[in-house]
C-alpha cells in the first residue's frame, strides 16, 4: 500500500489550499482517515479526521476554517484549508487506517507535504 499526499504550497494569511492523499495498492478497506501536522519545533499534532461513517473531528484551533472530506472511490482524503494563519505553517501528513486484501490492519503514513503561510 502507498500513500500519495498533494498540494503542498505557500500562500498567504488569508488564503486556501487544498491538500489531498491517495492510497493505492492491495486495499480491501479504508477506515479512518486523517491529518496530521508538525510545526518546526513542535510535536505532531492532530488536526482532523473522519471515519468511514463520515464522522468528523478537528482540532479546536482550525474549528470553521478547515474541513476534512473523502472520497471512498478514489480511496482519497482531502483537506480544504481556509482562512490559513501563520501558526498553521507545518508539514502535513495524512495517516489512514487499511485492511489490507489479507485481512490485516495497518494504519499508513503519507510522505508529509510542506504548507508555508506567509504573514
Amino acid at each position: 500500500v502507498q500513500l500519495q499526499a498533494s498540494g503542498r504550497g505557500l500562500v498567504q494569511a488569508g488564503g486556501f489550499l487544498r491538500l489531498s492523499c491517495a492510497a493505492s495498492g492491495s486495499i480491501f478497506s479504508i477506515n479512518t482517515m486523517g491529518w496530521y501536522r508538525q510545526a518546526p519545533g513542535k510535536q505532531r499534532e492532530l488536526v482532523a479526521t473522519i471515519t468511514s461513517g463520515g464522522t468528523t473531528n478537528y482540532v479546536d484551533s482550525v474549528k470553521g476554517r478547515f474541513t476534512i472530506s473523502r472520497d471512498n472511490g478514489k480511496s482519497t482524503v482531502y483537506l480544504q484549508m481556509n482562512s490559513l494563519k501563520a501558526e498553521d505553517t507545518a508539514v502535513y501528513y495524512c495517516k489512514i487506517g487499511i485492511l489490507t486484501i489479507t485481512r490485516a490492519r495497518y494504519d499508513y503514513w503519507g510522505q508529509g507535504t510542506l504548507v508555508t503561510v506567509s504573514s
